[in-house]
């Protein structure tokens, strides 16, 4: 039996969630139990804003706590610049794509967890990283977006 690799991740989106997760635990959280226990000791806990607020809160970040362990237990690091074929685009590409109308664009392939498409961050599983994977330089790439189809030529492909 095999055991089925994660998503990927680059170890910069790795850290981003592990730093999240110690300034959850290690910040957040201990202020919140202090402000919850200050709270619990002035008396009728069902009017006292402070406490129910705080209750609230401390569900919240053990929540989002559960679940980043959890991504980051079933995630996987790979990282980019250990890629040894970079000529086709494959996970941690930076590729500069040109459509129609020469107009360029650059995006990254990143993992799902730290994608950002205001900085040209895409996840992995988005319909543009679908489109690119394995695409070498020159080849054209269609797209099916919400707004409508488009084409984009691979221009360059970088890891680094």
């Amino acid at each position: 039996m095999s055991v089925k690799p994660g998503p990927p991740i680059t170890p910069k989106g790795m850290a981003a969630l592990k730093a999240r997760y110690d300034h959850l635990l290690g910040k957040e959280r201990p202020e919140i139990v202090e402000i919850v226990s200050w709270a619990a000791g002035n008396g009728d806990r069902s009017e006292n804003g402070d406490y129910i607020y705080g209750r609230k809160r401390m569900r919240e970040i053990d929540r989002e706590l559960a679940h980043l362990a959890r991504r980051m237990k079933a995630l996987r690091v790979v990282d980019p610049a250990n890629q040894p074929d970079r000529s086709r685009v494959f996970f941690g590409a930076q590729v500069e794509l040109a459509d129609e109308d020469d107009a360029r664009q650059s995006v990254q392939l990143v993992g799902d967890d730290e994608q950002d498409a205001g900085i040209g961050r895409v996840g992995w599983n988005s319909p543009i990283a679908k489109a690119l994977r394995g695409a070498s330089l020159g080849d054209v790439r269609t797209v099916r977006l919400p707004s409508g189809v488009k084409e984009w030529e691979v221009m360059a492909i970088n890891y680094g």
